[in-house]
C-alpha cells in the first residue's frame, strides 16, 4: 500500500537494529552484497535507461510501449511515496528492473511497471485494458490483492489474496515472476517499514514466497528472499553467522583458490572446457542445517560448495569420474539429478570428495543450460519461441515446475475453507524431497517423512482412499512407513473401504494426501447424514399417508433454500431442518402432528415415571414389533451417523429410542435410561428406531455392569476369564475400594445382544468372589 509523507515522522523514530557486519567483497558468501540492505534508497532509474536494459537481450522491443507504461504509471502515483519517502513510482520501476535481468518479455515489464495502479491509484482494468490491451491488463488485475475482505482473522485475508494469486499464476506463469519480483523489492527495503509489518511479511516471505521460488527452481531469488527474512526474523543469528562466515571465508582464501586451480587444471588435461566457481553456503543456508541436524557451526564440514559448468552432457559425467579419481568420494553423498530431474527441472550431478587440506567439498557438475535453469528456473526458459504462443502455453510444454504448480493450484482450490487452503499450500512448497517409484517404474517425487499413504495419494486419489496396506521393496509393511530414497511401493487396495481413516489426516506430510482425506471423510459423513436424513423424511410421509418422490422434492428446493435434494436430506440428517419442514415446502396443507404427554413404564424395579411429551405415532409404548417406518439401527458400523447412549449403551433385545442430536446424528438409549428425562422438552428429537440384526453378520454392542468382589488375590482374574469365556469383550474396566473387604468394578463390556449380555452376568454371580453383579445405565 502506498504511504504519504505523514507516515515518515512516526517510522523515523523506531529503534533501529544493530547492523550486521559489513562483508569484504573478496572474501563475502555468495550472495552478501544482495543480502546487505542500502543505507541510502538508489537513484531512481529513467526512462531511457529502462529502455536500454530491455533492449539489451531483446533488440526488437516496442519502445513505444515501454514508454508509455513508464508515463501511465508515473502519472498514476503522483505524489505517492514509500515509506522511506521516495517516490513511490520507484517501487515498479525497481520491480520492471529485477526482470529485465531476468530477460522477461515487454509484456511482464509493462506489467511490473503497472502492477500497483489498480490497488493504490484511480486506475481501473478496463483502462488498463484499453490503452495496453487485455493480455496486460490481466496480468495486473492477476497482481491486485482483493479489496473489502469480510474475514475475522489475518490468515484468512492472508489465504485468500493467495488463492487469487495462484489462479491467476494457473492461467499465466508472468503473473508469479512479477510477485517474486516485487515481494524482493519489499523485502529489500523492509527497513522502513514498521517492526510489526516488518515481522509479519518476513514470516509470509520465509513461509510461501521463498518455497514458491525454490519450486519454481528459481533458486538465486529463493536464497536472498530467505536471507532477507532471516535477517529480519532473527538478526542476532544473522550476525553471528555472517561473522562466522567471514572468519572462516578469511582462513580459508588461499584453499578455495586451490581448489579452483586443481579441478580447472585436472579437467583441462582431459580435454574438457569447464567454468570452475568456488561459494560458501549462505547465513540462512547453515543456520537451517545446524537446526535441522542439531549440530554447532564447528560440526559442519561441508559449508563449501564448487560448480562445475561444461558444455555437454557426456562432459558431465566424464568430469565426474576425474573428481572421483582425483579426491576420495564421500559414501552416500552422491545423487544423480540428470537423470532423474527434481520437479522443479533442475538438473546436475552432485557428489561430496575430501579435496586437499582434508576438506570436505561439495561439487554440482551440469551444462551451462543447466546451470541458467538451476538459476532462474521457469524464467530461464526462453519467451522467444517461435511457434508456442503465449509463454504459459510453452512453460506447460516444456516446464514440469510449472505443470506440478497448475495441479496444486487446482487441488488447493477445491479448500473449504481459507486457513485450510493456507495450510495446504505451506505443505506443498517445502520439497525435501524422496524419490520413490511404483512396480511399474514410474517415478515418484514426495516431501521428506512421506509415508505409503502419501505414496498412494500422489499416485491417484482413488488408490489412496481404498489403500489397506502396502510392500516396500517387495516386504509387507504399515502403511504409516516412512519413505526413502529408492524405496519401490505397491499399495495394496481394498473395494470395501469406501472412506479412509479420518486418523490418516494427522499422519501425512503432502497437502494433495491431507486434502483428499479431509474431502473424502467429509463426503462419507455427509453421506450418512443425507441417509439418515431419507429415512428420517420418508417415515413422515409413511405416517402422514403422502406420496414422496425426489421429483416432487426437486420443485420445493427454492422454498427449502437448498440446492439440491442431498443438501436437503443431510440438513435433516444433521437435525438443521426438521423434516416437517420439507413436508410442508412440498404440501402447503401439511399439519404437524399432535404432540401428547404419555407416561411410559420403566424397569419393573423402577417404577412409573413420565419419560417425555412425544408424538403419539413416532413412539409407541405397547410390546410388539415395530412398525415399518421406524428407522432400521445395525451399530456403529453402519450406513447412518450412530452412536450409543454414554455410560450404559444399548443392545439389542432393549426397547430403544432414538435421539436426534445436531451435528451428530442419532444416539440411541435404552428405553430405561434416566437420561431419557431431559429430553422431555424437545419431542421433535425423538426418533421411532428399531434393531436390525443380521445373524448372518453379527455386531458387538456397548454396554456396562457393575460388579462388587472381594478384595483378595486372584478376583480380577476370575472377573476376566468368566467374561472372556462367555465370549464379551472388556472395553474399559475401572476400579474403586468401597471397603477394606470389597473393591467395586464398573467394566464396559462389547457384547451380541441381551441374552448375551445376561449369560455373562449370570455367569459372573456364580463366581464365589462376586459379591453382586448388575446391569447399569446411568
Amino acid at each position: 500500500m502506498a504511504r504519504t509523507q505523514a507516515d515518515l515522522p512516526r517510522m523515523q523514530n523506531q529503534p533501529r537494529r544493530k547492523p550486521a557486519p559489513e562483508l569484504a567483497p573478496s572474501i563475502a558468501p555468495a550472495g552478501a552484497e544482495a543480502v546487505r540492505r542500502p543505507r541510502k534508497p538508489a537513484q531512481m532509474m529513467r526512462q531511457y535507461d529502462l529502455i536500454e536494459r530491455v533492449r539489451s537481450y531483446n533488440p526488437a522491443t516496442n519502445e513505444d510501449l515501454l514508454n508509455r507504461a513508464y508515463v501511465y504509471a508515473m502519472r498514476a502515483h503522483g505524489a505517492q511515496t514509500r515509506a522511506s519517502g521516495d517516490p513511490y513510482f520507484s517501487h515498479p520501476l525497481e520491480v520492471a528492473a529485477i526482470l529485465t535481468d531476468l530477460k522477461l518479455d515487454d509484456a511482464t515489464i509493462v506489467a511490473a511497471l503497472l502492477h500497483d495502479t489498480i490497488e493504490d491509484t484511480a486506475a481501473t482494468r478496463g483502462e488498463i485494458d484499453e490503452l495496453f490491451g487485455p493480455e496486460i491488463g490481466a496480468l495486473v488485475e492477476g497482481l491486485t490483492k482483493l479489496k473489502k475482505l469480510d474475514l475475522v482473522t489475518r490468515e484468512a485475508k492472508q489465504a485468500e489474496n493467495l488463492r487469487k494469486l495462484l489462479l491467476a499464476i494457473a492461467d499465466d506463469v508472468r503473473v508469479l515472476l512479477v510477485k517474486l519480483a516485487d515481494r524482493l523489492h519489499n523485502m529489500r527495503t523492509l527497513d522502513f517499514v514498521p517492526p510489526e509489518s516488518r515481522r509479519r511479511t518476513a514470516e509470509e516471505t520465509l513461509d510461501i514466497y521463498a518455497p514458491l521460488a525454490g519450486r519454481m527452481g528459481m533458486h538465486e531469488m529463493r536464497e536472498e528472499l530467505e536471507d532477507l527474512a532471516f535477517q529480519e526474523l532473527n538478526p542476532d543469528a544473522y550476525a553471528v553467522m555472517t561473522e562466522r562466515l567471514l572468519a572462516l571465508a578469511a582462513y580459508n582464501r588461499d584453499l578455495i583458490s586451490e581448489i579452483e586451480e586443481q579441478l580447472t587444471r585436472k579437467l583441462k588435461e582431459r580435454g574438457i572446457a569447464a567454468e570452475v566457481s568456488g561459494r560458501q553456503k549462505r547465513p540462512y543456508s547453515v543456520w537451517r542445517k545446524m537446526e535441522r541436524k542439531a549440530v554447532g557451526f564447528e560440526q559442519l564440514s561441508d559449508l563449501y560448495g564448487f560448480r562445475i559448468v561444461v558444455d555437454t552432457l557426456q562432459d558431465c559425467y566424464q568430469a565426474l569420474g576425474i573428481v572421483h579419481t582425483t579426491w576420495p568420494m564421500v559414501p552416500n553423498r552422491f545423487k544423480d539429478y540428470v537423470s532423474t530431474p527434481k520437479q522443479n527441472d533442475y538438473r546436475s550431478l552432485h557428489t561430496t570428495v575430501i579435496g586437499p587440506g582434508n576438506q570436505r567439498v561439495e561439487l554440482q557438475i551440469r551444462t551451462r543450460e543447466m546451470h541458467e535453469i538451476a538459476e532462474y528456473g521457469i524464467a530461464a526458459h526462453a519467451l522467444y519461441k517461435d511457434g508456442y504462443g503465449s509463454p504459459s502455453e510453452m512453460l506447460s510444454r516444456e516446464s514440469n515446475a510449472y505443470a506440478w504448480l497448475r495441479r496444486t493450484v487446482e487441488l488447493l482450490a477445491e479448500g473449504s475453507n481459507p486457513e485450510e487452503f493456507l495450510e495446504h499450500t505451506k505443505l506443498e512448497l517445502f520439497h525435501d524431497q524422496v524419490f520413490c517409484f511404483t512396480p511399474k517404474g514410474k517415478l515418484i517425487a514426495l516431501p521428506r517423512r512421506a509415508t505409503a499413504i502419501d505414496f498412494a495419494y500422489a499416485v491417484h486419489t482413488d488408490v489412496g482412499n481404498s489403500a489397506v496396506g502396502c510392500k516396500i521393496n517387495g516386504k509387507i509393511a504399515p502403511l504409516v512407513s516412512e519413505l526413502s530414497n529408492g524405496d519401490e511401493v505397491e499399495i495394496l487396495g481394498s473395494k470395501a473401504q469406501l472412506a479412509p481413516p479420518a486418523a490418516w489426516e494427522s499422519i501425512v506430510v503432502t497437502g494433495k494426501a491431507r486434502a483428499s482425506i479431509r474431502r473424502a471423510t467429509r463426503a462419507a459423513v455427509r453421506a450418512q447424514y443425507a441417509g439418515l436424513g431419507r429415512r428420517i423424511v420418508e417415515r413422515l410421509f409413511q405416517r402422514a399417508k403422502k406420496d414422496y418422490s425426489d421429483e416432487k422434492l426437486q420443485g420445493a428446493l427454492p422454498r427449502l433454500a437448498r440446492a439440491s435434494i442431498d443438501d436437503v436430506m443431510a440438513a435433516v440428517g444433521r437435525g438443521e431442518m426438521k423434516a416437517s419442514d420439507v413436508a410442508r415446502a412440498m404440501y402447503p396443507d401439511y399439519k404437524e402432528e399432535r404432540v401428547v404427554s404419555r407416561p411410559v413404564k420403566a424397569r419393573p424395579d423402577t417404577g412409573w415415571f413420565n419419560l417425555a411429551r412425544v408424538k403419539s405415532v413416532m413412539f409407541k409404548v405397547p410390546e410388539g414389533p415395530r412398525p415399518s417406518s421406524a428407522i432400521p439401527i445395525r451399530g456403529v458400523a453402519g450406513d447412518l451417523p450412530v452412536r450409543f447412549a454414554p455410560n450404559g449403551g444399548a443392545v439389542p433385545g432393549d426397547r430403544i429410542v432414538g435421539i436426534l442430536t445436531p451435528g451428530e446424528g442419532i444416539t440411541i438409549y435404552p428405553i430405561q435410561s434416566p437420561a431419557l428425562k431431559q429430553f422431555e422438552d424437545a419431542p421433535e428429537r425423538w426418533l421411532d428406531v428399531r434393531w436390525d440384526v443380521d445373524e448372518a453378520t453379527p455386531h458387538r454392542f456397548p454396554a456396562r455392569i457393575e460388579v462388587q468382589s472381594l478384595n483378595e488375590p486372584g478376583t480380577l482374574v476370575q472377573v476376566a476369564q468368566a467374561i472372556a469365556e462367555n465370549d464379551g469383550n472388556i472395553d474399559n474396566i475401572r476400579m474403586a475400594r468401597r471397603a477394606p473387604d470389597f473393591t467395586d468394578l464398573t467394566i464396559d463390556l462389547e457384547v451380541y445382544d441381551l441374552k448375551h449380555l445376561n449369560a455373562i452376568i449370570s455367569q459372573l454371580r456364580a463366581k464365589s468372589v462376586v459379591a453382586k453383579a448388575e446391569r447399569v445405565n446411568e
